[in-house]
Parts: C-alpha cells; sequence; structure tokens
C-alpha cells in the first residue's frame, strides 16, 4: 500500500519569519497524520525551516538545484549544499521552471542522478500544456517527458523517487482536472515506469497531482485509485487550507 504524500511549494513566497511560524501553527495541527508532509521552500527558508521542523513530522524541500557539485554557476545551489544543512526533498523539473529558465528533459535527468546522488529523494514534476491537451497528445507528452527523467536510473534509485503529474494549464489558473482524467494520466504513467522497470517497481512509485489542488477538491482527488497524494501551491501557503489538505485523506 502506497504512502500518501502532501507536498506544498511554497515557490517565490514566504520570509523566513512567515515560514517559522506558518510550521509553528501548522503543526500541532497534522501532528496525528499517518500522511507525509513536505514544505518545499526557498532558499533563505531552508535552515529556519529544517530547525523549526524538527521534532515534528513535517519534512523541509528544496524548489531547485544544480546538477554539479561546485563550480562557477553563480548563483546556483547543488545537491551537496542542501544535504549538508540537512534538507531531504528537492522539486525537479517543474513546469515553471522548464518555462521561465529554459530548463530541458536531460537538464531535469541530470538533476535527478545528482539529487540521488547526495541522497535527496526527488519530486520529479511532468505535465502537458493546454495547447498539447487539446491535441489530444497529452498521455505522449507526459510518459515522454517520465521515460527522459528516469533514464539511467536503476531500480534502487526508483524507490526514492516521487513523480508529480502537473497539467501546466491547470497551475495557478484555478482550474483543475477531473478525478477521473487526473487518475487516467497517472495510470499512463505509472504503465510507462511499468513498462521501463517492472510492475512492482511501478505499484510502489508514489505519484502525486499538482495543479490548483484545494481543501475542496483534496479527498475527491485523493482517494482515486492512482493518485497518491498532491503537489500544492498557492493552498500550501494558509495555514487552515493546507492542513484540511493534509487532512482529507
Amino acid at each position: 500500500m502506497r504512502k500518501k504524500v502532501i507536498a506544498g511549494n511554497w515557490k517565490m513566497n514566504m520570509l523566513p519569519n512567515e515560514a517559522i511560524s506558518f510550521i509553528e501553527q501548522i503543526a500541532p495541527l497534522v501532528k496525528n497524520t499517518k500522511n507525509e508532509i513536505i514544505l518545499c521552500v526557498p532558499y533563505t527558508d531552508l535552515f529556519y525551516s529544517l530547525l523549526t521542523a524538527q521534532n515534528t513530522n513535517i519534512k523541509i524541500g528544496a524548489q531547485n538545484m544544480h546538477w554539479e557539485e561546485k563550480g562557477a554557476y553563480t548563483g546556483e545551489v547543488s545537491g551537496q549544499m542542501l544535504k549538508s544543512i540537512g534538507t531531504q526533498y528537492v522539486i525537479i523539473g517543474h513546469s515553471e521552471r522548464r518555462q521561465y529558465f529554459a530548463e530541458t528533459d536531460e537538464t531535469v535527468n541530470k538533476k535527478i542522478k545528482s539529487a540521488l546522488l547526495n541522497e535527496l529523494n526527488p519530486i520529479i514534476c511532468v505535465g502537458e500544456t493546454l495547447e498539447q491537451r487539446e491535441l489530444g497528445k497529452a498521455e505522449e507528452i507526459i510518459t515522454k517527458q517520465t521515460e527522459l527523467a528516469l533514464e539511467g536510473l536503476t531500480k534502487e534509485q526508483m524507490k526514492k523517487v516521487i513523480l508529480a503529474y502537473e497539467p501546466i494549464w491547470a497551475i495557478g489558473t484555478g482550474k483543475t482536472a477531473t478525478s477521473e482524467d487526473a487518475n487516467n494520466s497517472i495510470k499512463a504513467i505509472r504503465k510507462k515506469i511499468s513498462e521501463l522497470y517492472g510492475k512492482d517497481t511501478a505499484n510502489e512509485t508514489i505519484i502525486l497531482y499538482g495543479g490548483s489542488v484545494k481543501a475542496e477538491n483534496a479527498k475527491e482527488l485523493f482517494s482515486t485509485s492512482d493518485i497518491d497524494g498532491g503537489l500544492v501551491g498557492g493552498a500550501s501557503l494558509k495555514v487552515d487550507e493546507f492542513s484540511k489538505i493534509i487532512l482529507a485523506v
């Protein structure tokens, strides 16, 4: 039985004092859940969040990393740096990174391999645009992204991988894929993993849904056969809303 994982992606929001306050407020509300809780915070919040989340059931992740260990990459942060302060997770290949910062399937794959070498758990994002969806290419796009992202990974490494299906047209728009559509897309991703690594690995791999997840739709989404939780954007910035999402299942 796969565990449910609820991950918040704060994007470029929250100052360190706000992060501390948020974690202090939400921790007692969700202390009894069996679901795994991850907050992926800005770099400047990482250290403070890690300290504040000690002795809670909240794990802390980053939102990006470079694939090299060190070097002349001004403004970048390596997996080794993230690991050194106790970070456990890192989002890789979010559509906003692909759209605004020219990330490619190749660089996503390199980052995933570096994350795993540094004992970080990558949360790998895949998703189609509205145009691709309307052309009937959604499944083709997301399964190809999945295949290229996982290229060269071993079955053993797959145990640390989390995938997140995030239809680009639903991110920050208020639009949400129906629970049936989202579940079918995640089934397609799981089928691709089965082709690459076998049925057992596919059945063990955690795959989240992201795209305007809210307290009102979380229970329906997370109750489907293949959606193992959510990668939550805007709603993860509100203590009351995010706690309800965490406790939805």
